[in-house]
Parts: C-alpha cells; structure tokens; sequence
C-alpha cells in the first residue's frame, strides 16, 4: 500500500523560505516521478515542481527562481524548498508520485500521478 505524508511547516512570514517534505512507503516502481502541486478555493491543483529519480528536475515557469525540489533515497523523502514567500503563496500543497514509464519524462500535470498526500495547508502572513 502506498502511503505519501506530506510535513514542513504550516505558517511563514512573508520573506522567509519554506521547506515541505514528503515521506514515502510502498513505492513499486523503477523509476518514477516526485511532484509538488497546490491548489487555493476555486481554482485547479496546479504543479510547482517535480524531479525523477535520475534528478532531473522541472519547474512551474512563474516560480523556478523561488523553488527547489530535492531528494532523498536513504529516506524515502523529496522536499520542496520555497524562499521569499509571498501571502499569494498561501494554499494547500500536495506530494504526488507516478509512474515515469513509458513517457522517460516528468510532467506538471496532475493526470500523470496515481498517488497523492493528504495536503497541508500552508499560511503566509504579510
């Protein structure tokens, strides 16, 4: 059974850097994708940030300069790093995983991922 647990912190001040992490259990695949989406009320869950498990790396055009996605094998965890937040970074943010056969590439859109986290809703005060 695959479970994702996404942890990090939940409230930032406008400025500071945020770090989330998801931890992972029963992943079967070779190879795979790691992926960050967040979604606000009213509007569709949308990919940040995504790496595969060679390290190759792809980020939402708006918020490359701000992010960086990493992982860690001995863990079982990949974490998102966010610096300078802003208040209209406040969403719930969601780790996702799929599968990078047959495609040998990672995407943004959340149809390429079978698995999710619970969310975590992150908060950022001006």
């Amino acid at each position: 059974q695959v479970q994702l647990v996404e942890s990090g912190e939940e409230s930032v001040q406008s400025g500071g850097s945020l770090q989330l992490s998801c931890t992972m259990s029963g992943i079967t695949y070779g190879s795979y994708c790691m992926a960050w989406f967040r979604q606000v009320p009213g509007k569709e869950r949308k990919g940040i940030a995504t790496v595969d498990t060679d390290g190759m790396s792809t980020y939402a055009d708006e918020l490359e300069a701000r992010l960086t996605i990493s992982q860690d094998n001995a863990q079982n965890t990949f974490r998102l790093r966010m610096s300078n937040v802003k208040p209209e970074d406040t969403a719930m943010y969601y780790c996702a995983v799929g599968a990078l056969f047959p495609f040998n590439y990672c995407s943004l859109s959340s149809h390429r991922y079978a698995y999710w986290g619970q969310g975590t809703q992150v908060t950022v005060s001006s």
